[in-house]
């Protein structure tokens, strides 16, 4: 059963423009043919198609489909490599794996100072879809390094770095399984000792991934593989 991306049906019973086109022009699904809805904010919905418009495809709920909690409580903050298509892939893969949000962050030693987030989300969702998820994540525009250690966030605070000067507990002998955190990623060159300070002033915890340098969006697959398995 095909299943659309509807983040409005709690007070619409329509799909949104370019999922009603995809339904009745691409899928070509007629009137009483049944579907299924996600709203990307941990909700499945059995429902029937009443009226196939490709612009706005007018459906009935028939059922609120139970689902088990979709979080894991992960927040990634990533600096994004100069490469946009390797930041598209990640976006994808972290969706598979049930991340809560995922930030972008521009730091001293950053490759790309800017990014697009348009089409990111536009990833998100065909992944979410694709992977049958109910939870989307919540993707975030760039923002400087100093933005971001400035936002509130009740959980816990990591930060993966390589310095060698510094004794770093692996991420399971510090991680909190079932409790929010969010986990900062650095760029190519990694995040410089100062933004290390800076984020240990707020309440961040130095982490180690490993004896092993990896690539950023590596390392962020990572991070959510091994948060995804600590909360199995």
């Amino acid at each position: 059963m095909p299943v659309f991306y509807t983040p409005d049906i709690a007070s619409r019973a329509c799909l949104p423009p370019e999922e009603s086109a995809h339904c009745v022009r691409v899928l070509r699904l007629k009137e009483g043919e049944e579907i299924r809805l996600a709203d990307g904010m941990g909700h499945f919905y059995r429902a029937r198609i009443s009226n196939a418009d490709a612009k706005q495809c007018e459906v009935e709920i028939l059922e609120v489909l139970p689902q088990a909690s979709d979080s894991m409580g992960l927040h990634l903050a990533v600096a994004p490599t100069k490469n946009a298509d390797r930041m598209e892939w990640l976006a994808e893969k972290l969706t598979e794996l049930g991340i809560d949000s995922l930030s972008f962050v521009c730091s001293s030693h950053s490759e790309r100072k800017h990014l697009k987030t348009d089409r990111i989300s536009k990833i998100a969702v065909a992944a979410m879809k694709q992977s049958e998820r109910s939870l989307l994540p919540e993707i975030s525009d760039m923002v400087d390094f100093k933005q971001l250690l400035s936002r509130d966030f009740e959980g816990q605070k990591l930060i993966a770095h390589c310095w060698p000067e510094e004794e770093k507990p692996f991420i399971k002998e510090i991680y909190r399984p079932g409790k929010p955190v969010l986990v900062m990623i650095g760029p190519e060159g990694d995040f410089s000792r100062e933004e290390v300070e800076m984020a240990k002033s707020v309440g961040f915890q130095p982490i180690s991934l490993g004896n092993i340098r990896l690539r950023t969006e590596t390392a962020a697959i990572f991070v959510a593989t091994a948060i995804r398995l600590a909360n199995m």
